[in-house]
């Protein structure tokens, strides 16, 4: 071993190594007939609980309103949101998940809560001991990351590689 890598760069890289290889962003694209990148999976999920609009799905992604609008786009195209007036103020719009939305969206949870056969090939007290590791080390980042990920949930589901929401890939 490298005597200028420490314990922690050890084991942040195994797990960055571990989470990458269990990548499920292609399955998810075979089993939805359409990638979630380009921002498109965090905003998709981000209307999990509620109708959002453009502006607040803008702040919850940490991305530009035109931006924000172009994803929006992609998954209307695809059937999986749709605008409707906001009942207060009609110049603003809410962007809505259709039910082939929902249901993309309970795909896609399905696809990504499933455990890999390593994870489940633990043991009991081996899952208890990852599962009180990984709580601290939830506790111990800053809320606001922690929010944040709650907001946007499955971190695997976008790729971050992938091109503009604008990009033809369905």
């Amino acid at each position: 071993m490298n005597d200028d890598v420490t314990d922690g760069e050890r084991v942040w890289s195994l797990m960055y190594r571990y989470v990458e290889a269990q990548n499920r962003r292609a399955e998810l694209a075979d089993t939805l007939g359409f990638r979630l990148g380009g921002g498109r999976g965090k905003v998709l999920f981000g209307l999990r609980e509620h109708p959002m609009t453009l502006r607040e799905l803008a702040e919850a992604n940490n991305v530009d309103a035109p931006y924000t609008t172009l994803i929006v786009d992609k998954l209307e195209r695809h059937g999986l949101v749709e605008r409707r007036p906001h009942p207060d103020d009609r110049r603003r719009k809410l962007v809505t998940l259709t039910d082939a939305g929902r249901a993309a969206v309970e795909t896609a949870d399905a696809v990504l809560a499933r455990p890999p056969a390593s994870v489940a090939a633990l043991s009991g007290d081996e899952l208890d001991h990852l599962a009180g590791l990984l709580s601290r080390l939830l506790a111990a980042d800053s809320p606001h990351a922690i929010t944040h990920q709650a907001a946007t949930d499955h971190p695997t589901a976008d790729d971050p590689t992938a091109d503009d929401p604008t990009a033809e890939d369905d």
